[in-house]
């Protein structure tokens, strides 16, 4: 189970597959298997049946899954798509740090 270096929240942008370059929010992380969910990324469709819940029924779309390493997070400061650094603040704990700008993203 390697270590992510996106949250709940950020905004990244896509680096591959067929949104490549769509920007979006993440909804949900999945470190066990280490997949992501954007918000507005690899749009996929179901078919459901009518149920009481749901009486019309039809076509539902909800975004898929995409590989973290598909994703680079976007830095709130310089508004580019950076590589996280992990540093040590002056008060002892981890922070993460953009690679271009240097200023940190938490």
């Amino acid at each position: 189970m390697a270590k992510i270096h996106v949250k709940r929240g950020d905004l990244v942008s896509v680096n591959s597959g067929e949104s490549r370059g769509k920007r979006g929010k993440i909804l949900e992380v999945n470190p066990r298997s280490g997949k992501v969910i954007v918000d507005g990324v690899n749009i996929q469709k179901k078919h459901t049946r009518p149920t009481q819940t749901n009486p019309q029924g039809g076509i539902i779309e909800k975004p898929g899954q995409i590989d973290a390493s598909n994703v680079s997070l976007v830095c709130p400061s310089c508004k580019e798509p950076t590589r996280v650094k992990r540093h040590r603040s002056a008060a002892g704990e981890l922070e993460r740090q953009c690679k271009r700008c240097g200023k940190a993203i938490d």
